[in-house]
């Protein structure tokens, strides 16, 4: 299996997870957060939606946030858009990655701000540690906010305290 076969298989395992997450977010609360340094609901839930977008800026041999001033967080104003916006974004990805060589996944990648570099290092490295674990991360997050608000959990990797009881 090629590194691209390997990442495309992860991304798509990890993205049924996620959306059904996502599609559990009340828009009646887009605007709570548990803490006071906390993003809002609405904000998390956004940033998980946009994060299989970033997959263009791996592609690329750097990432610069200085020449990113205009960037503008995506920022769902409904359910339906979050999840729509999800479902794109995970799409693009998924394209932008098959038939990629495992030469290309292993060269080196960049990402900086100006003259400061933040990480450099194989590609699929990075895209593993932000397209998968910084994903994985922010969909936990998500899970305690929904927990808190009483929001019933969908199991991702086996059942949760609000699966029907087996046997």
């Amino acid at each position: 299996m090629s590194i691209a076969e390997a990442l495309t298989t992860d991304l798509e395992q990890e993205a049924a997870g996620t959306r059904k997450m996502l599609a559990l977010v009340p828009e009646a609360k887009f605007a709570w957060k548990p803490h006071e340094k906390s993003m809002t609901l609405g904000q998390l839930a956004s940033h998980l939606a946009e994060a299989p977008a970033w997959t263009a800026g791996f592609l690329e041999p750097v990432m610069d946030f200085a020449a990113m001033k205009d960037y503008v967080p995506f920022a769902a104003k409904t359910n339906a858009e979050l999840c729509a916006a999800f479902d794109k974004n995970h799409e693009a990805a998924l394209a932008g990655l098959r038939g990629r060589d495992d030469a290309f996944l292993r060269a080196t990648w960049t990402m900086k701000n100006g003259d400061t570099v933040l990480m450099s290092q194989p590609r699929k490295d990075a895209m593993r540690s932000i397209l998968l674990h910084h994903t994985i991360h922010h969909r936990g997050q998500l899970s305690v906010y929904l927990r808190l608000l009483g929001v019933p959990l969908p199991g991702i990797y086996g059942p949760t305290a609000d699966s029907p009881k087996f046997g």
